[in-house]
C-alpha cells in the first residue's frame, strides 16, 4: 500500500574521494581535511572497493606514539599497535569494507550505520565496484520534504485505505513534518495500524490524532433510541 521508498540513490553522493592501497599516512591525512571527510574508501583496481580507513584508524599513531605499554595492553590492543605503526592505507585500513548497495532503502542504510557506528557507507554494485558514498547527512534529506508533498501521499496511500469516505472523514494537516489526523473515523481500532503506516512515509517526524468514532446508520438509529448515546473512540 504505501508508496515505493526512496533508497540511496536517490541521496548518495557520486563523487567520491577516495585513496588506492598504497596511498600514504600524511596523504590520507590530507585527502580528510580537503574533503571534509572522515573517512575514505580503500580502490583496487578499476575501483573495487576494499577496504575503508576512517580518523578512528589514523589516531593510535598519535595515541600511541611515545607510550610504552605492559604486556596485557598490547594484548588487548594489538590492533591499535599494529595501525600505530602502518604507513599506508593498506595496513590502516578497515577490510573488508562494510558497504552498501543502491537500491538499498533508506532505513536499511540507516540501520546499517548505526549498528556499525559509522558515519558514511561506501556505495557498490554487486561486484564491488563503488558508486557513490552515503553519509548519515544524506539519509537525514527525507526530513526536508515539503509539508504537503507529505500530506498528499499520507491522504493517498494511508486514509484513503484505512479511512474512506463517506463512512469517515479525516483530514490531514502537517506542520514542520508532524503530522495530525482529524476527523471521524468509522474504526478507530485501526489507529495504531495508520500510526505505523504514517510514520513509514518518509519524511514523517511524528504523528497525532484527533479523532472521534463515527457511527453507522445501525449505530445512529440505535443511539437516538437510547436517549442520544454516542459511540467514543475505542
Amino acid at each position: 500500500m504505501p508508496s515505493t521508498p526512496h533508497i540511496v540513490s536517490d541521496v548518495m553522493s557520486h563523487t567520491v574521494a577516495a585513496v588506492g592501497r598504497r596511498a600514504a599516512f600524511k596523504e590520507i591525512v590530507q585527502l580528510m581535511q580537503d574533503w571534509k571527510v572522515s573517512a575514505l574508501p580503500v580502490l583496487e583496481g578499476e575501483g573495487r572497493v576494499v577496504g575503508v580507513v576512517s580518523e578512528a584508524d589514523l589516531l593510535p599513531k598519535e595515541e600511541l606514539r611515545d607510550s610504552d605499554p605492559d604486556r596485557a595492553t598490547q594484548l588487548r590492543r594489538l590492533d591499535d599497535l599494529a595501525k600505530a605503526g602502518g604507513l599506508t592505507a593498506e595496513d590502516l585500513m578497515t577490510s573488508p569494507a562494510l558497504t552498501v548497495h543502491a537500491n538499498a532503502t533508506l532505513a536499511q542504510a540507516a540501520r546499517t550505520m548505526a549498528h556499525a557506528k559509522v558515519k558514511r557507507l561506501p556505495v557498490v554494485d554487486e561486484v564491488g565496484m563503488v558508486q557513490g558514498i552515503v553519509s548519515r547527512a544524506d539519509l537525514l534529506k527525507v526530513f526536508l520534504r515539503d509539508d504537503e508533498e507529505i500530506a498528499e501521499e499520507v491522504r493517498q496511500e494511508v486514509v484513503a485505505y484505512l479511512f474512506p469516505a463517506p463512512v469517515s472523514a479525516v483530514q490531514v494537516e502537517v506542520r514542520n513534518g508532524v503530522v495530525k489526523l482529524i476527523g471521524h473515523a468509522r474504526d478507530t481500532s485501526l489507529v495504531p495500524v495508520a500510526a505505523r503506516l504514517v510514520r513509514a512515509v518518509e519524511g514523517v517526524v511524528d504523528v497525532e490524532f484527533e479523532l472521534t468514532r463515527s457511527e453507522s446508520p445501525a449505530e445512529s438509529t440505535a443511539a437516538h433510541a437510547n436517549g442520544g448515546e454516542t459511540l467514543s473512540p475505542a
